[in-house]
């Protein structure tokens, strides 16, 4: 039932929140006021976090040079951290002015450090660790500052030759780099967060599937009320005790009503409109007044078509469409509103599916075609989140500067062109003009107006270079 369309959607929502927030650091910038201590303090602080950058290969800032034992290293220069605190724009300008550093910390004072630190029992804990994530990385760098560097004799004397020394202020500047180091396990747990709300916004929508397929139950029984009490009325009319019962007789419904699917996935995923009364007043009477019902109600006979017929015609004329709905799905799931117009093809399809569905057949459409489909939202997320970096550079190699500033891109359409690259190197059974055109609809219904041109532009070069240089073989 879940297809790639909404899968596609629901990978660019929570790639575009995740990468919002993943992954933010922040350097500590000392008052201007700021005591002579302070300022030691900061500048020892600013020396760690250098010393960390350079230990993971310096990330081509020419003044952290890096010794060519360091640069091989690929362990630390595949580590996250590094890269994130180059991101941070007040740090890179930290490096760039700070003329004294390179002198203070030597080649051979940064080599002394990482002799010590491939020797210690973090770096092999490290080494041997198979899936690192950020929250690895940091608590690497976090335990090697409080165990490795802050320790190392060569760098505390070196600490102990800088302006307004002080061993507070050596304590302190240590606190506050473990500080901002640990600042970024948080992120490390926004990953598994995300990956969780993609689960749970893909559940969300089968259980909406569900949901909006029993609307026609509950409006039916709210109408079999209304029928009873009228035939208890002291004065019932004769309209009253034989009313037409076409409505509340119609074969679609009793099928849902005493489908065990449905109710068995109801035991696994309690839902209920049962405090929408008012909801399904509203939408019975709209249903009443249209010109469909009274066809409908007139007719000689009906047949298992016709009745699913007129409810596939309800659900586009009036319930899908209509206000009520929209105002209460805000209150009983975030995910629902966004997922509306999809789902409700969905269950239109299944509507006319019943109406020619073969015996022993299943009454409903299940969450996934397949394993392969299950699996793929979760595997397209990762894909983007592992290669983000690698495919940025593919969009910032083959931008046309003339036109385009990098920096300027809007965020949404970075996004989307990542996932779209994502899957067009990664899958090769997709044709690359299916994933083109899905994810240019995307950019149409989320990103700005020139957002889909642009884009397709854009990746129809990136794509021609990649297919050169045999990255992609489709």
């Amino acid at each position: 039932m879940i297809n790639r369309v909404l899968i596609r959607i629901k990978v660019v929502q929570l790639l575009y929140s995740y990468l919002l927030t993943n992954g933010e650091f922040k350097m500590r910038t000392p008052q201007a006021d700021a005591s002579a201590a302070k300022t030691f303090a900061y500048r020892a602080y600013r020396y760690m976090l250098f010393n960390i950058m350079r230990l993971s290969g310096g990330g081509g800032l020419p003044q952290l040079h890096v010794p060519s034992e360091i640069s091989l290293n690929k362990y630390l220069k595949a580590n996250k951290v590094s890269k994130i605190m180059l991101a941070d724009s007040d740090l890179r300008g930290a490096v760039a002015r700070d003329e004294e550093y390179p002198a203070q910390v030597s080649d051979s004072l940064i080599l002394d450090i990482y002799n010590e630190i491939v020797n210690s029992a973090a770096y092999r804990s490290y080494v041997h660790t198979r899936n690192k994530d950020l929250g690895t990385d940091v608590k690497f760098w976090s335990t090697i500052l409080t165990t490795v560097m802050s320790r190392n004799q060569a760098f505390k004397a070196m600490l102990r030759n800088l302006e307004g020394y002080s061993l507070r202020g050596e304590e302190e500047a240590l606190e506050m780099a473990v500080a901002s180091i640990d600042e970024l396990a948080m992120n490390s747990m926004s990953l598994i967060n995300a990956r969780r709300q993609l689960r749970e916004s893909l559940d969300k929508a089968y259980l909406l599937y569900n949901a909006l397929l029993q609307l026609p139950v509950e409006i039916t029984r709210l109408e079999e009320m209304r029928i009873d009490n009228a035939r208890n009325k002291y004065l019932a009319t004769s309209e009253d005790l034989n009313p037409n019962l076409r409505f509340v007789d119609n074969k679609l419904v009793a099928m849902l009503a005493s489908s065990e699917e449905m109710a068995d996935y109801f035991k696994e995923n309690p839902f209920s409109w049962a405090d929408d009364t008012a909801m399904l007043s509203s939408m019975l009477e709209a249903i009443k007044n249209t010109e469909e019902y009274a066809q409908y109600m007139q007719a000689e006979s009906t047949s298992l078509k016709d009745d699913c017929e007129f409810w596939r015609t309800m659900f586009r004329k009036v319930i899908l469409p209509g206000d009520d709905l929209a105002e209460v799905m805000e209150s009983k799931s975030v995910y629902w509103n966004d997922d509306l117009d999809i789902i409700g093809t969905f269950v239109t399809k299944t509507i006319r599916r019943i109406a020619d569905k073969q015996e022993g057949e299943p009454l409903l459409l299940p969450q996934y075609k397949d394993e392969e489909d299950a699996a793929f939202g979760n595997d397209l997320f990762m894909l983007c989140v592992d290669n983000y970096d690698l495919y940025r550079s593919y969009i910032d190699t083959y931008l046309d500067q003339r036109t385009w500033e990098s920096d300027r891109l809007a965020f949404m359409d970075v996004v989307i062109m990542i996932a779209t690259l994502a899957e067009i190197i990664n899958y090769p059974a997709i044709p690359i003009a299916v994933s083109i055109n899905e994810y240019i609809e995307i950019a149409h219904y989320y990103s700005t107006p020139r957002s889909g041109q642009f884009i397709n532009g854009l990746l129809y070069v990136i794509i021609e270079h990649l297919k050169q240089e045999g990255k992609i073989t489709k």
